[in-house]
């Protein structure tokens, strides 16, 4: 009998998430945790914190993102490289118009993931574009609110179905 049940290359497979930030009518951070969440694998029954079992996200429409109050204004991000004096400030508005709503959506999930080794290889499966277009659109088995609809995939039918006749 094997001891890790469960922990299957299957189960450790990627799927690919799609997020219109555009057209969603939530905010930034709410946008950014349900990122977070997707990266690190939390949504999956075999999550565990040592292991890198998230997905990929691809997020499009970042040039609209939404906040709520004055954050656009009042929000900053802050810079230093560790010399005297080279602490350098950027509002959130600002940042937009330089490098683009990916470059805030991206920072704001980056705050969400946890602070260890595998951060960098979390944030790195985060596709952010400015626009609708991606050259991801082959891969993309789920879309925004978290339906899968890799259920209907003739492959997924077929693959269940020898399944089922193998037993």
């Amino acid at each position: 009998m094997s001891q890790t049940i469960g922990q299957t290359k299957l189960a450790y497979s990627r799927v690919w998430h799609h997020v219109d930030v555009g057209t969603d009518p939530r905010p930034l951070g709410r946008i950014a945790t349900r990122i977070a969440v997707i990266l690190m694998g939390k949504h999956k029954p075999i999550w565990d914190p040592s292991t890198d079992c998230g997905d990929y996200v691809v997020a499009v429409g970042c040039n609209d993102l939404h906040t709520t109050g004055k954050k656009r204004f009042k929000k900053k991000y802050y810079t230093h490289t560790t010399r005297p004096g080279s602490l350098k400030e950027i509002t959130m508005d600002r940042l937009m118009a330089k490098w683009g709503g990916a470059e805030v959506l991206r920072r704001a999930v980056s705050g969400m993931l946890p602070k260890n080794r595998l951060r960098s290889k979390r944030l790195a499966r985060l596709k952010t574009f400015e626009g609708p277009s991606h050259p991801y659109k082959e891969n993309i088995v789920r879309i925004s609110d978290g339906r899968p609809n890799i259920s209907q995939m003739d492959e997924v039918k077929k693959a269940f179905a020898e399944v089922r006749v193998s037993k």
